[in-house]
């Protein structure tokens, strides 16, 4: 049995799992697994899941117990929107809200995502570097958002962020990573520190934009690319 972890810690270790497809969307969460993992009582573990059902991660049905959230067209296609909104109004607030600290924040946080992804395209290999790629990429959306005058926004960002990740970081997805993601971020970067609101704005739909789907699209459609991933 692994050694005791504080409820704090097996909650980011969970939702860092969900969010890099170390439980991939479907997969069912076994209490008796998760409390070997972690040391803790299945108390604790449940609390655990109900906060990350709380933030959209995990589902829970009678009888069947706990699921990372499922894969879904529709779902895939809301949440892309919602967070395409979200982001273009936080970087707005930003541009008009943040001095040079913001901008020197912003350029450290793209500096060291280009570097990672400038990386992976000469390795044409993502999956090494997936931990490392996740967190240079949130830091740097998050950064772009940082000058914004609205916790509330950065806190429904942050879940809608996730929430996006657990849909498109998926082996069968190449993780989420795409060749254009290095220019793509050198743009909204450049319309940023222009303080180009429209700009910023049309870069960033068109940095997601791929992600949205037509509506009609069966929702199993997604789900089945993690058929032969998912657990029981």
């Amino acid at each position: 049995m692994a050694a005791k972890i504080d409820t704090p810690a097996i909650y980011e270790s969970m939702r860092h799992k969900l969010v890099t497809a170390v439980f991939p969307p479907g997969q069912k969460l076994k209490p008796a697994v998760l409390i070997g993992d972690y040391g803790c009582s299945i108390n604790t573990l449940r609390e655990v899941l109900l906060r990350l059902s709380a933030v959209g991660l995990v589902t829970f049905e009678d009888q069947r117990g706990f699921r990372a959230c499922a894969a879904s067209a529709r779902r895939q296609h809301d949440l892309t929107r919602f967070r395409i909104l979200l982001e273009q109004e936080g970087a707005t607030h930003s541009i008009r809200n943040g001095g040079l600290e913001w901008e020197a924040r912003l350029t450290a946080a793209h500096h060291k995502l280009w570097h990672i992804e400038s990386h992976i395209a000469d390795q044409g290999e993502i999956a090494p570097m997936v931990d490392l790629w996740c967190a240079a990429e949130w830091e740097f959306h998050d950064t772009l958002m940082s000058a914004c005058d609205s916790a509330l926004l950065r806190q429904t960002f942050a879940q809608i962020y996730d929430q996006f990740r657990q849909q498109m970081v998926t082996r069968e997805n190449n993780f989420g990573y795409f060749s254009g993601n290095l220019q793509e971020h050198a743009d909204i970067v450049a319309a940023a520190l222009d303080r180009d609101e429209p700009l910023v704005r049309r870069r960033i739909h068109d940095h997601l934009s791929r992600n949205l789907i037509t509506i009609g699209v069966s929702d199993t459609t997604a789900q089945s690319r993690f058929s032969s991933t998912a657990g029981a």
